[in-house]
């Protein structure tokens, strides 16, 4: 069965839920009821990666993570960190993170695949090209797919290079990072390039503008509810592809698109 990542921002800004479980309380309180949902593990970000939000620093997303990890790891639940720092994911694994992941694949802190060799954590590399505030000047591809899984495979080397074990390695082909419309598209078409890299595959395709702009209408105006069921859709497929796991808000809502869609294959 297909695992389900349960998405919590602890952040004022992400650009669906930024600003719901800033409070500790919250934060894990929402994280116990997606797990009861059925999430697999839960990835707690406190710095938000969305088109165009400022950088965090490390002091200030630590304080708003580190204790939400520490009460969900010692309520036995699994927990990733979604960081592109490597001090914030030292810190994470030492409070109870059992997976980093760094959307950036090592690329914004050099110091990130030093901190996880060292850490023993599992690493979810994502395909990034820059930071949010400019990551669609360099959302250029004529094969996508092809070119998302060749940058993965040469992070993956680098991961190596650092002493991180292919065991460890989960790949992530970035939508939305550095993609637009289309090209989201075109990736997960080619989806079966990124799962022959090896390593597991996570996909993220959650709440995120593309979605929207698919169902034919203003972003802005299509509901929380449509994104969702068009992420569980997605999910569903991504699936059928061969994809190890999926990163979701709804937690309930792909629960049941991935329960139907394994019943259809039997």
């Amino acid at each position: 069965m297909t695992g389900i990542w349960g998405i919590v921002n602890v952040t004022p800004d992400s650009f669906s839920d930024g600003g719901r479980y800033l409070d500790v309380d919250h934060a894990v309180a929402h994280g116990l009821r997606l797990r009861a949902e059925g999430a697999t593990v839960l990835d707690i970000g406190g710095e938000s990666t969305r088109p165009g939000a400022e950088r965090v620093g490390t002091a200030e997303e630590q304080r708003r993570v580190l204790p939400v990890i520490e009460r969900l790891a010692a309520e036995g639940v699994p927990v990733s960190i979604d960081t592109l720092n490597a001090s914030t994911a030292a810190a994470a694994v030492r409070a109870g993170a059992r997976i980093v992941n760094d959307v950036s694949g090592g690329l914004a802190d050099p110091e990130m695949l030093a901190a996880v060799a060292e850490s023993g954590a599992d690493y979810a590399i994502g395909h990034w090209r820059d930071f949010s505030d400019d990551m669609y000047a360099h959302a250029e591809y004529r094969r996508a797919a092809r070119e998302v899984a060749g940058e993965l495979q040469e992070r993956m080397g680098a991961a190596a290079a650092a002493g991180i074990a292919p065991s460890r390695l989960i790949v992530d082909p970035g939508i939305g990072f550095s993609k637009k419309g289309g090209q989201n598209w075109s990736v997960l078409r080619g989806l079966d390039q990124i799962v022959a890299l090896g390593p597991r595959v996570l996909i993220g395709t959650s709440r995120k503008r593309f979605l929207a702009e698919t169902l034919g209408a203003d972003p802005a105006e299509v509901s929380e509810a449509r994104r969702d069921l068009a992420t569980a859709v997605t999910s569903a497929l991504a699936a059928r592809a061969g994809v190890w796991a999926v990163r979701v808000h709804d937690v309930g809502a792909t629960r049941d698109a991935l329960a139907i869609a394994h019943a259809w294959e039997g």
